[in-house]
């Protein structure tokens, strides 16, 4: 007789199915909702939090970092959402604005009038309970890779932004979609579907921030379709406060003849998690992805990218610039698939660590999976302190020490930042880099 083998449930797990028995009652949608957030929570119960043995996760032990699962926010107070119109990361870039504080849609401080002909923009919770013809592509795409915060994500469905852009449209100005905490420590949790069509034109940008202080949760998840010869941009700006646990999840399809830029910068939480999956979905593709990821104190931030190049022809290129201070700790894993028949693939990824002190901790992780044979793939990895020779240069010109460092540790990240498109957004990027970098000089 064999006895059944049951894993046993940490406190944050067993936290998390009261949490989510609490609340799926008030969650909004129909029985199509309900069923996808009941799947998605048996498979989350059935995984249970990722942990050192899972190969994607070997670097952020989320069974041990995370102690207790926090519940669901309360709705900021009306006080709180007025100060925080003053306090947009990226204003003066002329974005439109989307904006969700505790995980909730805040009408106040959104901008979704006059949208473009053929943009259709609508927070989740809405399109959920008014049956929205585009909740029913939510949970359609599928991760290659093991992810347990997307399942969990799936679960607590709540709300989030429904971005549509259809057959040649186009979006005059980025969409921001405005990721706010305020208030005692909880947990939020925001979904985003992004469907681009045929041909036509999107730029979004995504940003997430929280006070300082303050150990809230974090869990974000987008789903992004881009159609055929279309051309989208997708810039991610995460300062979440000191103290915060952010994780996030991207899953995107990319169709045929389509120009897509991923960008970004990292700069806050105590402990960040990203993860990235990007299928070619047809041929004549050219993708780049970008980050700069700044870190100092006891920090661990972790970016996991995953590109499956699934049919011929197809272009991508990685370059990601990480830079860490004291004791901070910065995972960056990069696997690029390429299938038996995706003959004619150029795939490139490059990735730096920069170590301005003897504390810090970088763990870059390059892998290629290759099973055609036509194909011209490259990886590399550096990591290492300033250069000496170049800051003597610079000092033998009458350039101060610190001076001299900065210019270094900026011309390092810029490389990454550089390739933001929007050039409004890409100065508003490098300007909060800026300030990282002259916090510690």
């Amino acid at each position: 007789m064999n006895a059944e083998i049951k894993p046993i449930k940490t406190t944050a797990e067993q936290a998390l199915a009261a949490h989510y028995e609490a609340a799926k009652k008030r969650l909004p949608g129909g029985p199509e909702a309900v069923h996808l957030r009941e799947r998605a929570f048996q498979s989350f119960m059935a995984d249970g939090l990722p942990h050192r043995r899972v190969e994607e996760w070997k670097y952020t032990d989320l069974r041990t970092i995370l102690r207790e699962a926090l519940p669901l926010a309360a709705p900021a107070s009306t006080s709180a959402i007025a100060a925080l119109r003053a306090a947009d990361p990226l204003a003066g870039a002329g974005l439109r604005s989307l904006v969700f504080v505790n995980g909730a849609f805040a009408p106040d401080l959104s901008d979704l009038g006059s949208l473009e002909k053929k943009v259709t923009v609508l927070p989740l919770a809405a399109g959920l309970s008014s049956k929205h013809p585009l909740t029913r592509r939510i949970g359609t795409l599928r991760a290659e890779t093991h992810d347990p915060t997307l399942t969990l994500n799936t679960a607590f469905l709540n709300d989030g932004a429904l971005i549509e852009v259809g057959e040649g449209g186009a979006t005059e100005r980025p969409i921001h979609i405005r990721h706010v905490f305020t208030g005692d420590a909880a947990s939020t949790f925001t979904r985003s579907l992004c469907v681009v069509g045929n041909g036509a034109q999107a730029d979004i940008v995504e940003t997430f921030e929280g006070p300082d202080g303050v150990a809230y949760q974090a869990n974000s998840a987008m789903e992004l379709h881009v159609g055929d010869k279309a051309r989208v941009s997708l810039v991610r700006f995460q300062a979440e406060g000191d103290g915060a646990l952010h994780l996030s999840s991207l899953i995107a399809e990319i169709g045929a003849g389509a120009e897509f830029d991923l960008g970004g910068l990292t700069l806050g939480a105590a402990v960040s998690r990203h993860t990235g999956f990007l299928r070619f979905g047809g041929e004549h593709t050219n993708a780049r992805l970008s980050g700069a990821i700044l870190l100092r104190g006891k920090q661990h931030g972790d970016t996991t990218l995953v590109l499956d190049h699934a049919v011929p022809n197809c272009t991508s290129r990685e370059t990601f610039r990480t830079v860490l201070d004291e004791s901070a700790r910065g995972i960056v894993q990069g696997r690029i698939v390429v299938q038996p028949d995706a003959q004619k693939t150029d795939a490139r990824m490059s990735l730096g660590a920069l170590l301005l002190s003897e504390g810090a901790e970088a763990n870059q992780k390059p892998e290629l999976e290759i099973f055609a044979d036509d194909v011209q793939c490259a990886h590399g990895a550096t990591s290492g302190a300033i250069d000496k020779q170049l800051l003597f240069y610079l000092m033998a010109r009458g350039i101060s020490r610190k001076e001299a460092e900065a210019l270094l540790v900026q011309a390092f990240f810029g490389q990454a930042l550089d390739q933001v498109p929007n050039e409004a957004v890409r100065e508003a990027l490098n300007a909060r880099a800026a300030n990282w970098l002259a916090a510690r000089t």
